[in-house]
């Protein structure tokens, strides 16, 4: 193990050995969640970043929904390995990384029944490398949204999915996974976050509303524990 007072970056051979993210520093425990990928600063990974409506392009318009928190499900990461395999088929060697993220990627916790993935690829902005094949694999492109990430979604419809696709130099992706360890690591988080997405799903009851609106209502929450994580890296 790496002495921390004197990090060095990990070679190939320390990325390939690394199976206890327990034993490892922080540095190198973020080179492991990005070593498919290229590496963000720190700075890039724990600066939250506010949703605009106006800046998303719509490609399918977004419908109102009643949002429904499901008790965990242990179908959801099989449900992930079949899209998993989809988007391997579809994409080849141009999905640098797939990976199971969001709340069904967290034994235990509650979410809504909608397997989210990260897929990450060399420049999200380069739609010709990868759209047309994953539409031809079935799924939906969505929406684009170039300055928050130059995210881009893509939805299935059964098993429900969401595809996030984000280039290989996008700190958000490696948020996700960073907060997926986390939760299933820290059951006092984990309780919180599903005491606040249960809130935040409540008012759809009654009244259906674009998801979004859902998502804000959670994210302080999601901001509290993410700093929490990140502190605990000694990140902030």
């Amino acid at each position: 193990m790496v002495d921390e007072a004197q990090p060095r970056d990990p070679t190939p051979a320390d990325l390939t050995n690394m199976t206890d993210r327990q034993t490892l520093p922080d540095r190198e425990y973020i080179a492991e969640q990005t070593a498919a990928v290229s590496e963000p600063a720190p700075p890039a990974i724990v600066a939250h970043s506010d949703f605009d409506p106006d800046d998303v392009d719509w490609l399918v318009p977004a419908q109102p929904e009643h949002v429904i928190i499901a008790e965990p499900d242990p179908a959801w990461p099989e449900r992930f390995r079949g899209l998993e395999a989809r988007i391997r088929d579809a994409l080849g060697e141009a999905a640098l990384a797939i990976e199971h993220v969001g709340s069904t990627s967290v034994p235990g916790m509650p979410a809504k029944p909608i397997i989210d993935i990260d897929l990450t690829v060399a420049d999200s902005r380069d739609e010709g490398a990868y759209a047309a094949a994953l539409e031809d694999a079935g799924f939906v492109f969505v929406l684009r949204e170039r300055n928050w990430h130059e995210h881009r979604l893509f939805t299935n419809a059964e098993p429900r999915a969401n595809i996030h696709v984000w280039g290989s130099d996008q700190a958000e992706a490696v948020r996700h996974r960073m907060l997926r360890d986390w939760l299933t690591e820290h059951a006092d988080d984990r309780e919180l976050y599903a005491t606040a997405k249960r809130a935040a799903a409540a008012p759809t009851a009654d009244d259906p509303e674009l998801v979004q609106a859902y998502n804000q209502r959670k994210e302080p929450v999601i901001r509290e524990i993410l700093d929490r994580m990140f502190r605990a890296h000694g990140l902030l």
